[in-house]
């Protein structure tokens, strides 16, 4: 695919922004931008994202030559480094470079947001934890829009000889990747795009997700079972078994084992009827966390 001469071509959507993972092969970024463009895509400016080692920078410099030409007129370009606390990141290989990674895609895709253009984020280039944690801020951030990017090329691997863009005979595609967004979330939306730290997010979702699953479970406690199977639940989720159970309750261990029976019944229409057995150690492994949470909070109120 040659380079579109001239301005970008029309879009249907508003002007856009390209932000790319860099490795040390600067096609993936310059095939990726040819075929937004030839695609219809309007693109103002590309961020290339990258670590500071030679042949990654090495890349850089070859992309900068192509944005210095006349091969892209009217679209900028802005390299990112990944940079942490101790300054530039060579390469992933602790929590502190995966941090600044993380930090460095949520801040320009987040900036990219809040300009109003559409974001395309192509995470075919580097590290695949670079992909890893660009789909983790995509979800994060967002709208019904964006795009992330995964490029394919047929004949070429890497090390071949470098061609910057392709002829109409070669093969590639820019397949677009599904993305569960939170855009939809409406409200949820606004309060993540106000965080300025991802490890805020991760922390608030974290303490949401614990909050909505508490809440289910309670609904499935109080409004789906009768209030014996709630009390035969409730004990067997301490462990006990149903001979316990039934001289606890003072029923006999029969009818304790019938309730049971009707619980799993219920437990797996919750559930959404998953492969595999709904038996007593599912329901444990479901809901003791919740008891325990309860009794927790009982014991709280009695001081």
């Amino acid at each position: 695919m040659s380079p579109p001469s001239g301005p970008p071509g029309k879009s249907n959507h508003r002007a856009g922004i390209l932000i790319a993972t860099l490795g040390v092969e600067p096609q993936v970024v310059t095939i990726t931008l040819d075929h937004l463009l030839s695609g219809g895509e309007a693109i103002s400016e590309v961020v290339v994202i990258y670590t500071e080692t030679p042949r990654v920078r090495e890349a850089l410099r070859i992309i900068e030559g192509e944005f210095q030409g006349a091969v892209y007129p009217g679209i900028q370009l802005r390299a990112v480094p990944v940079t942490s606390t101790d300054g530039p990141v060579l390469d992933f290989c602790t929590d502190r470079d995966l941090r600044a990674l993380l930090r460095t895609l949520y801040v320009e895709i987040r900036c990219a947001r809040q300009a109003g253009g559409m974001v395309h984020l192509c995470i075919s280039g580097g590290r695949k934890v670079m992909g890893i944690l660009g789909m983790v801020v995509a979800q994060l951030l967002f709208g019904p829009e964006d795009r992330v990017w995964h490029l394919i090329t047929e004949g070429w691997q890497p090390g071949s000889e470098r061609r910057l863009h392709l002829s109409p005979a070669d093969r590639a595609w820019l397949v677009s990747v599904p993305v569960l967004r939170w855009s939809e979330a409406g409200v949820l939306m606004q309060t993540v795009a106000e965080m300025n730290d991802p490890a805020e997010v991760v922390a608030w979702h974290e303490k949401l997700s614990r909050a909505t699953r508490i809440k289910r479970q309670r609904e499935f406690i109080e409004r789906r079972l009768t209030r014996a199977e709630r009390e035969v639940v409730r004990l067997a989720c301490r462990g006990l078994d149903n001979a316990a159970i039934a001289a606890a309750l003072f029923k006999q261990e029969q009818t304790v084992a019938n309730q049971l029976r009707g619980v799993y019944e219920k437990l797996r229409d919750w559930l959404g009827y998953p492969d595999g057995n709904v038996d007593r150690s599912k329901l444990i492994a479901e809901f003791a966390p919740y008891f325990a949470l309860v009794e927790e909070v009982k014991q709280g109120e009695d001081y």
